[in-house]
């Protein structure tokens, strides 16, 4: 590569990683200087074929559609509607369409689908939210084209892929069914398909993140675990759940 063709191509580049390193704590003028060495040292040169958005959603149709069973940590974080937000707990998949978000933070909260219908309650709540699973339009559901037979590229529309760091590459789409609500869902995807993140903004501007840690394909979960029965004295009210 010549020498200008070199500076034009790391000219090119340069906004982008100041755009990056704005946010990074620490970063001053030795942060420029190791910035400016890591381009003309060869950042600009030749980089390795990425994978299409169709080879992407192929991985992760293929790692999800060998599991029959899926345990998993998950921490969530909302930012809208004026409210902010971190939840945590444990996530449980059983096919065919079975979910279980069961929060340890706060605890006593809980999301059940039991392949009929969607269950949301907190513990210390009036009453239990129940809805057809047909008719969710819960920020969880779009982890339901897991439950089934995978096809990622049949669930989002205008797919598109961008490399992550750390090998990883982002998916991203409009859900179909919720345009709506839902304004763009992405994934975080490592290369063997497996899905580390979810990033879901809406219509509003709200925004949702789950990251997954620690996943455990295939486990044995008992099939009670997903059925809910309601407290004792609270009723049951057909609604979507809260925010």
């Amino acid at each position: 590569m010549s020498a200008m063709i070199r500076k034009e191509c790391c000219a090119e580049l340069t906004p982008t990683l100041a755009t990056k390193t704005k946010t990074r704590r620490g970063w001053g003028t030795c942060g420029w200087i190791l910035a400016a060495a890591l381009l003309s040292a060869g950042i600009c040169s030749a980089q390795p074929p990425s994978l299409s958005a169709h080879e992407v959603a192929q991985r992760v149709d293929r790692h999800y559609n060998q599991l029959r069973s899926l345990k998993a940590g998950f921490t969530e974080s909302y930012e809208g509607m004026g409210m902010r937000r971190t939840e945590s707990g444990t996530l449980l998949l059983v096919k065919p369409g079975r979910m279980r978000w069961e929060y340890a933070q706060p605890a006593g909260k809980l999301f059940l689908l039991d392949g009929k219908y969607a269950w949301f309650y907190a513990r210390g709540d009036s009453q239990v939210q129940r809805i057809p699973a047909k008719q969710l339009d819960d920020l969880r559901s779009p982890l339901r084209f897991l439950l089934g037979h995978t096809e990622l590229e049949k669930e989002l529309t205008g797919l598109k892929v961008t490399a992550a760091s750390g090998g990883h590459f982002t998916l991203s789409g409009q859900p179909k069914g919720q345009e709506r609500r839902v304004a763009r869902l992405t994934l975080t995807v490592t290369a063997d398909g497996t899905i580390t993140g979810i990033e879901i903004e809406e219509a509003d501007g709200a925004l949702t993140r789950f990251s997954f840690s620690s996943e455990q394909p295939n486990v044995a979960i008992p099939a009670e675990t997903f059925h809910f029965t309601p407290p004792a004295g609270v009723p049951v009210v057909d609604a979507l759940p809260p925010v």
